[in-house]
């Protein structure tokens, strides 16, 4: 009788340890079974929140299945501003992510934006780690722009140059079974050049709409030229002015239809179409961006 009693007694114990388990179990399936063609993420700096936990909630709250990880800021300093170097944040963006349902799409090295990625003596080292950050974090995307002093429209005399890097690395990405998608200035046709002299299954396009509109090239007929197998992912949203309901140069259903054509799916990445007047407004801009993809893409 006592040894039943016992067993009944650590039997209800167990069950009880067993509780956590099962909760975090049920979250990571429930991120496991977001099986739509296309999903929609946010760019954490962007919603004012680079590398903060808070920017998981917010990403909730927007509506976003998931979030772009910045790397952190890069200016003057040696390496970027990496929260994620240490396993305390690792494991913390890790639960907040499982908690709050949403998944990391892409990381970020958004510091090109402000710095050349051609000039820079440690480029290795910065790239290395993100690839280290994304193999902790469980991402296969990262996203390098080549605007800041890498713009080869503007500077074509720096193409031997960036095509040896963006080797060097394609190789780096390559052996780690990920990508790094390049953001150009360049057309779709000389955007398939450049990837052919690259010759690096680790490089593919990170595609951004505002790029292509701002020059006045047609979006739709760009994305058709590029193709499925050459785009690893996008930034869906134009310049700011106005959100994308509202944006009348960008016709989102038009690009549902041509890349359902296509046969490409992943993630659609919100990184501007802001109202020029209410800029700092993060939940009404992105909640209203956020819906109106959502609305196109996943009904």
């Amino acid at each position: 009788m006592t040894t039943n009693l016992s067993r009944y007694i650590l039997y209800v114990i167990l069950a009880i340890i067993a509780i956590p388990s099962q909760n975090v179990l049920a979250g990571t399936r429930k991120a496991l079974e977001k099986k739509e063609r296309y999903k929609i993420a946010v760019c954490d700096w962007m919603i004012l929140k680079r590398q903060k936990i808070g920017a998981f909630q917010l990403a909730k709250e927007l509506g976003c299945d998931g979030l772009e990880l910045d790397m952190g800021s890069l200016g003057k300093r040696d390496s970027f501003d990496n929260k994620l170097r240490e396993v305390y944040f690792q494991e913390l963006f890790k639960e907040k992510a499982l908690e709050n349902n949403i998944e990391i799409s892409s990381i970020a090295m958004s510091g090109f934006y402000g710095q050349s990625f051609v000039t820079r003596p440690n480029y290795k080292d910065l790239v290395q780690d993100c690839l280290n950050t994304m193999k902790v974090m469980g991402v296969k995307v990262a996203f390098l722009p080549l605007g800041f002093g890498g713009d080869l429209k503007n500077n074509p005399e720096i193409r031997p140059e960036l095509v040896a890097r963006l080797r060097v690395v394609g190789d780096m990405a390559e052996k780690d079974g990920v990508v790094i998608g390049i953001e150009t200035s360049l057309t779709a046709k000389e955007e398939i050049e450049l990837l052919k002299e690259i010759d690096s299954p680790g490089i593919k396009i990170y595609f951004k709409f505002q790029n292509a509109l701002e020059a006045g090239r047609n979006l739709y007929k760009e994305l058709k030229i590029l193709g499925k197998e050459r785009i690893c992912q996008i930034h869906c949203t134009d310049t700011d002015g106005v959100t994308l309901p509202y944006n009348d140069r960008l016709d989102m259903k038009k690009v549902k239809k041509i890349l359902d054509k296509m046969r490409w799916k992943g993630w659609l990445v919100v990184e501007r179409s802001r109202n020029k007047d209410d800029v700092r407004n993060v939940k009404k801009n992105f909640g209203e961006n956020v819906t109106y993809l959502k609305n196109i893409f996943q009904k």
